[in-house]
Parts: structure tokens; sequence; C-alpha cells
């Protein structure tokens, strides 16, 4: 079976601590896979922040992510602080990627490659809309 592959970026332009919560954790005794999708969702959030955006307003449009991939390195476990630094590319006339590095502060082992790719959105219009130069402006300014 063939396994997803992430071109993880060599530069990444924000990051944010997380810890791992005990709610984070699996059956299987380490994060589960659930848990890292939502602490990307967090970190996204944060990263649209730095900006003062939201998921709802990015430049009076709101995004919409399309795919999400995540390749695990290794477990994490239960206090572990984790690190995630994100990279934006891949703009295209709709949107881009976002890639993020989850990596275990305190011992530097990589924990997970992920990506998501996201479309800009007219809530009001209900339609994919191109993306903001202002954002893309904002984005390249900050990399």
């Amino acid at each position: 079976m063939a396994r997803i592959k992430i071109d993880m970026p060599d530069n990444y332009s924000f990051s944010t601590d997380m810890p791992v919560r005990i709610s984070d954790i699996n059956y299987g005794g380490h994060l589960g896979n659930d848990a890292v999708l939502s602490m990307i969702h967090e970190a996204r959030v944060r990263y649209l922040a730095s900006f003062n955006y939201t998921e709802m307003n990015v430049e009076g449009l709101g995004i919409i992510m399309t795919d999400s991939a995540i390749v695990y390195k290794a477990e994490g476990f239960h206090g572990e602080q984790i690190q995630i630094d994100i990279a934006v590319g891949d703009f295209n006339k709709y949107g881009c990627d976002i890639y993020y590095l989850l990596t275990n502060k305190q011992t530097a082992v990589e924990i997970a490659h992920a990506k998501t790719g996201i479309v800009f959105f007219d809530y009001e219009a209900r339609k994919v809309t191109g993306i903001p130069q202002a954002f893309q402006d904002n984005i390249r300014k900050d990399t």
C-alpha cells in the first residue's frame, strides 16, 4: 500500500506550543490521531490570529479546509510539550496549503508532519472565491 508523503518546507514563519492533555491520549496510551488534527486546527487559529484574522474573517472572507494529511513519525505522551511550526505555500487562485511540523519540545523528536489545504469562501454568496491579495502579501512578508 502506498504511503502518504508530505514534502515539508525548509523554513517556518510561526511557532506555538501545546501540551499533550490527558484527553489527547488514546487507548494505546499515546497521542491519538484525532487529537493531532485538533492540535493543528488550534495552531492554525493561533497563526491566523497573529495577523488579526479568524477562520471566518480573513480580509472579509472565511476559509474552508479542503483536505488534510498527517504522517506520524513518533509517539507523543501525556504531559509533553509539543512545538508546532507553521509554513504556508502552494498558493493557487483560490487558496493555499498550510504545513505543520509537530516536535517534542524537550527531546526535539518529530512527532508528525501535517498539511491542510484551504480555500477562501464568501459566506454571503455561498461560494469559493479568489485568495485575497492582502492575505498573500501578509503571509509572504512574514516568511
